[in-house]
């Protein structure tokens, strides 16, 4: 196991760190927005979107450790670009499936940047590939075009233009991304594939996005630390500032060494997956609490104010810490895991 990013890992997080920087530098109002169109254009036809899909989905040849390079950089810019849903899990989904057919229907449109793809695992039943149900809180689902959708232990890809499809846009504590999504037996196309397949790539995922995010909001932390002043000196002289700017140091590095030890599981396809992936997201929900409250707590009042940038990144943490489960999920699962083996 070797945690040396690759060269192409390296370029791939680099041109992604170069455009979010160049444009995402405002947000919208707190509880709106969530999808930068216009962004996600951008990134597929700088080739970050197909970069890390393999050959035979059109893209680049790379796959998972790449996909997490770049998300890794969409969380410390918090950027509005579904490249979890539409790309580590929907499209590596179809290309993994090797159907030319449904590769050309789904995944190349999603490569041009003109369509997005959202992931619903939870909620529904098939009768062949009639599906009926509902799933709340769909992340991406408010502006995705098709979904997809795990129901009866098997994959299915769903349009969201289809007969019996409902999505209703929610607000969560940030943005008005997320769905309601609604299935009253509508005809969906079968996709050959694993849901936990899907569910341990998207947790991977998530676990990328929160090291962005922590290793950000710990950075914009520490240069505050060093600015503010109370009884004449910078507040990161004090002693539990330090002491606790270092906590947060340690919990980010966990984040980090967890993570690229899943992915390597993941792609590596053993038996021991499983206890990588919980592992890392014990630690990606944990640590994400612990780092994002530090964070609020040594800025002070500023912490808590919607308008300040370090906000975005206290809503990102807690949101990703609870999707795909949280830490005692995660702690329990992995408790599971450990006493099953002889």
């Amino acid at each position: 196991m070797d945690f040396t990013l690759t060269e192409a890992q390296n370029d791939l997080g680099g041109l992604t760190r170069k455009i979010l920087t160049d444009r995402v530098t405002t947000w919208e109002p707190h509880g709106t927005g969530g999808f930068d169109a216009a962004l996600w254009t951008t990134l597929a036809r700088s080739g970050i979107v197909d970069a890390a899909l393999p050959s035979s989905a059109g893209g680049g040849g790379f796959g998972l450790l790449e996909q997490c390079s770049v998300l890794i950089e969409i969380g410390r810019a918090v950027a509005p670009v579904p490249y979890l849903t539409s790309v580590t899990m929907a499209a590596a989904a179809v290309a993994e499936a090797g159907d030319g057919r449904l590769t050309e229907k789904w995944v190349v449109p999603v490569l041009r940047g003109e369509q997005s793809l959202a992931v619903a695992l939870d909620g529904f039943t098939a009768d062949g590939a009639v599906l009926s149900g509902a799933q709340t809180a769909v992340p991406f689902g408010a502006f995705a075009d098709g979904f997809l959708v795990a129901a009866s232990d098997r994959l299915f890809l769903v349009e969201r233009s289809a007969p019996g499809v409902t999505v209703s846009t929610q607000q969560t504590i940030d943005n008005a991304d997320a769905a309601l999504l609604e299935l009253d037996e509508v005809q969906a196309e079968p996709l050959p594939g694993s849901p936990e397949w899907v569910r341990l790539r998207g947790t991977v995922g998530v676990c990328a996005q929160q090291l962005g995010v922590l290793e950000r909001a710990l950075e914009l932390t520490a240069a505050y630390a060093r600015e503010r002043e109370q009884f004449g000196h910078p507040i990161g002289s004090f002693q539990a500032v330090r002491q606790r700017l270092a906590e947060a140091y340690m919990d980010v590095d966990a984040v980090r060494l967890t993570l690229w030890q899943a992915a390597w599981q993941v792609l590596d396809g053993g038996p021991g997956a499983a206890e990588k992936v919980a592992t890392a997201k014990f630690w990606a929900a944990e640590a994400g609490h612990r780092v994002a409250h530090s964070a609020v707590h040594v800025h002070g009042g500023v912490g808590i104010d919607v308008d300040h940038p370090l906000h975005r990144y206290f809503a990102a943490a807690k949101r990703l810490e609870f999707t795909f489960g949280t830490a005692i999920t995660h702690l329990r699962a992995l408790g599971s895991l450990l006493a099953a083996q002889p």
